[in-house]
């Protein structure tokens, strides 16, 4: 009798102890958790005949825990659901049985270009120098659509390229005419769309171009829904193209160096900087605040004027591609060869990788790769491309910051 007590006496300790266990190690502790329940009665309770345990020991099993696989998908496998220039599955598929959709915006002078409008839903943005110390965005929306896009203004020589390698309708405010016979005596000029008769915002389907505020700031606005519907209407073929290419995976690449800030400037005028955010696993956008005359770089988070939220990518890229004057300064015209390849340095993930940068055809998108050939995974989500000439003066900043300030040849 007095045995059965006992046995049950030492089961409640047992059970008493596993119920207290509620900080077991998750799956990463390799070894299982053990808890250790003692015999606690007086000795004087024990007959002499009695030989009781010590000490009696359970075992609980590790608690299994999920372990997401890794999400990859490229260059050239991605399901009718998946954008192939981000890696992301969409809500509403059809958005992908059109052509990707560019706008060219603009930053500066920073007293009234910004915020600028829907980069936040930009898949792909390309930032390069244009004249007289600064850049400007070519903006690809494909697996969203932005209300609105602008400020919009005058396009580039690298535009025509960047048509061809994302196949995309592009949206322009004219151009040096160099630039425009290049653009409109092309094969793609069908898909080239330059502001008709000036209209008040918003912009509609016939008339996917508006004026914002046109008695004051008089800015070009446009629009990823309308410019389609209106590039339809006028017989462009509107229907999905092959954008193989671009690798993603969710797991963060093998081979990097710390590389959590971003500097690149184009002038004294025209300066960015990028921060890695590691709880959103993005890079944030900030902007210059000032010309620097040689007091220092200031700068101010850079805001979609649609939402308010500020600019990040979750991939941020710099390459570097040689530049070339059609025309000298003051009225400069830059050609840049984004063809071939090139030496690029990405950051994802808080980390810093060199790569070569490869356009193997006249129609593919751009996609990165390793000394040895293989593909670089890019991280689901936005990419940033920062075009610097190949003379461009790179230095390391601390421990994870990187500054890349473009130098013409």
């Amino acid at each position: 009798m007095f045995k059965k007590i006992m046995v049950g006496m030492v089961l409640v300790l047992l059970v008493a102890a596993c119920g207290q266990a509620t900080s077991v190690p998750t799956a990463t502790n390799t070894q299982p958790a053990v808890v250790k329940a003692t015999n606690t009665l007086s000795p004087t309770a024990v007959p002499a005949s009695a030989t009781p345990e010590a000490t009696i020991t359970a075992t609980l099993a590790p608690i299994p825990t999920d372990t997401p696989a890794p999400v990859i998908y490229g260059p050239n496998n991605y399901p009718a659901n998946v954008n192939p220039l981000t890696g992301l599955s969409v809500a509403d598929a059809s958005l992908l049985d059109r052509r990707p959709l560019a706008f060219k915006v603009n930053l500066v002078p920073r007293t009234y270009y910004r915020p600028a409008w829907g980069l936040t839903y930009a898949d792909i943005v390309y930032d390069y120098y244009h004249n007289d110390g600064y850049s400007r965005l070519h903006a690809i929306f494909y697996g969203q659509d932005a209300e609105l896009v602008g400020a919009i203004r005058s396009g580039r020589m690298l535009d025509q390229e960047l048509i061809r390698m994302y196949q995309s309708i592009f949206a322009y405010g004219s151009a040096d005419e160099i630039i425009n016979k290049r653009l409109l005596n092309s094969e793609y000029s069908q898909r080239v769309f330059l502001e008709g008769q000036a209209a008040s915002c918003p912009p509609t389907d016939s008339n996917p171009f508006c004026r914002y505020e046109p008695n004051s700031y008089d800015l070009l606005l446009s629009s990823t829904k309308t410019l389609s519907k209106y590039a339809a209407s006028k017989g462009v073929d509107n229907t999905r193209q092959n954008l193989s290419g671009m690798s993603f995976d969710t797991t963060t690449s093998s081979g990097g160096t710390p590389g959590t800030q971003v500097f690149v400037r184009y002038s004294g005028d025209n300066y960015t900087r990028w921060d890695y955010d590691s709880a959103s696993g993005s890079y944030l956008r900030f902007q210059d605040k000032v010309f620097d005359q040689g007091a220092g770089e200031e700068y101010e988070p850079l805001i979609d004027r649609l939402n308010d939220e500020q600019i990040s990518a979750e991939n941020v890229v710099v390459l570097l591609v040689r530049h070339e004057y059609l025309q000298q300064p003051p009225n400069e015209i830059v050609d840049i060869l984004l063809s071939g390849q090139g030496k690029a340095y990405a950051f994802r993930d808080g980390q810093r990788y060199e790569l070569t940068w490869n356009r193997p055809g006249l129609n593919t998108p751009l996609f990165l790769s390793y000394a040895d050939g293989t593909a670089w995974p890019f991280k689901p989500g936005q990419t940033w491309f920062q075009v610097v000439g190949t003379s461009s003066i790179i230095t390391q900043e601390g421990d994870g910051g990187w500054r890349f300030v473009h130098w013409m040849p």
